[in-house]
C-alpha cells in the first residue's frame, strides 16, 4: 500500500527521492484513528480528533520539499497534530523541535514519536504563535495550520538563509508561502500553489 502511496504522489509530480523514501517507509497507519487505518495510505486527510487533521501525503511531500531539509538542521514545526510530519523530517536527518496547542494531540503524538524513535524530535505544548525563543534561530520553519498573516514572531526566530514554509489565508482560499531570510530584515517571498489547512490559533487547549 505505502508502494501505491509513493507511485500515486509521483504520479501527482513529487519526484524527490529522499521525501518519498521516507514517505515509502514510515508507517503512517500508526498515526490515524483505528476506524481509518484501512484508508491510511489514501492521498487523504483524515480527522485525528480536536477537530485536526493529518495532513494528506501530497501536502506533507509538498511542505517537505520546499524546506528541502538538509541533515542536523535544527527545524521547528508549529502544529505537531498526529506527529506525522514531524517523524518525516526526522527521517530525512533533522533536529525536529515540534510544537501542538491541543494537550490531547501533544500527548498522544509525544507517546507515539517516542515509541517509534524514528529521530531527534522534541515535543513542546506551547502557543505555537509564539515559536520556541529558547532554542532559535532555526534553519527552517514548517507551520501546518492556516494563519490570516505571516507571523512576525515566528519570522524573527528563523535564521540569515533559513527558510519558512507556511500556509496563509482564510477559508475562502489559502496559498502555500516559501519565505527566506536573507538578512536581519529583508526576506524574500515566494507564494505557491493552492492549499487547505485548518485555522492557526493561539494560545492553548488543554485536555479535558
Amino acid at each position: 500500500m505505502r508502494r501505491k502511496l509513493v507511485a500515486e504522489l509521483k504520479g501527482k509530480g513529487i519526484q524527490d527521492k529522499r521525501v518519498l523514501e521516507v514517505i515509502g517507509t514510515l508507517p503512517r497507519h500508526f498515526f490515524l484513528d483505528k476506524a481509518f487505518e484501512e484508508w491510511a495510505y489514501k492521498d487523504s486527510a483524515f480527522p485525528i480528533g480536536n477537530e485536526q487533521t493529518i495532513s494528506q501525503p501530497y501536502t506533507v511531500a509538498y511542505q517537505t520539499i520546499l524546506l528541502d531539509v538538509q541533515k542536523r538542521e535544527k527545524i521547528l514545526e508549529i502544529g505537531t497534530g498526529s506527529g506525522y510530519q514531524a517523524a518525516i523530517l526526522a527521517m530525512l536527518g533533522a533536529r525536529v523541535y515540534t510544537v501542538e496547542r491541543q494537550e490531547l494531540l501533544y500527548k498522544r503524538a509525544k507517546i507515539l514519536l517516542e515509541t517509534l524513535k524514528s529521530g531527534n524530535i522534541r515535543c513542546f505544548y506551547r502557543d505555537g504563535s509564539k515559536g520556541l525563543s529558547e532554542h532559535a534561530p532555526f534553519h527552517k520553519i514548517i507551520v501546518t495550520a492556516a494563519a490570516a498573516e505571516v507571523p512576525e514572531t515566528l519570522l524573527k526566530q528563523l535564521r540569515i538563509g533559513g527558510i519558512m514554509v507556511i500556509p496563509i489565508g482564510t477559508a475562502a482560499g489559502q496559498k502555500m508561502y516559501k519565505i527566506t531570510r536573507l538578512s536581519e530584515s529583508e526576506y524574500q517571498t515566494e507564494k505557491l500553489l493552492s492549499f487547505r489547512f485548518v485555522p492557526f490559533l493561539e494560545g492553548i487547549n488543554p485536555e479535558t
